[in-house]
C-alpha cells in the first residue's frame, strides 16, 4: 500500500477558491469511484494550511491523474499557494481502522 501527505499554506484570500476546487475533486471522485483508492483532505486550525493524505493500493494507477477537476485544481496552485506543496511518502508503523476496515 502507497501512502502519501500533501501539505502546502495557501493565501488568505484564496482559502475560498482552494477549498471550491478541493469539492470538485471529491464531487468528480464520487462519481468515478475508482478502486483501491483512499483519499482526504483537511484544513488545519491556522485556517490557510491544508493536509491531504491518499492511499492507493499496490499494483494500481494513481486515479487522481485521470480526474479532470484534479488537474483544474493543480493549474494555479502556485498562485494560490504561500508555501508550496510538499510531498511526503508515509511508512506505516502501526494504525488502528485508518483505512477503513471494519
Amino acid at each position: 500500500m502507497r501512502r502519501v501527505m500533501v501539505r502546502y499554506r495557501v493565501k488568505p484570500d484564496q482559502v475560498e477558491a482552494n477549498e471550491a476546487l478541493v469539492r470538485d475533486v471529491y464531487e468528480e471522485l464520487a462519481r468515478v469511484r475508482p478502486d483501491g483508492f483512499r483519499y482526504g483532505t483537511f484544513k488545519l486550525e491556522d485556517g490557510v494550511s491544508f493536509v491531504h493524505l491518499a492511499t492507493q493500493q499496490d499494483g494500481t494507477q494513481n486515479p487522481l491523474a485521470a480526474v479532470a477537476a484534479f488537474q483544474r485544481f493543480q493549474e494555479n496552485i502556485g498562485d494560490r499557494c504561500d508555501e508550496p506543496p510538499v510531498v511526503l511518502q508515509l511508512e506505516e508503523v502501526g494504525s488502528y481502522r485508518l483505512d477503513g476496515d471494519a
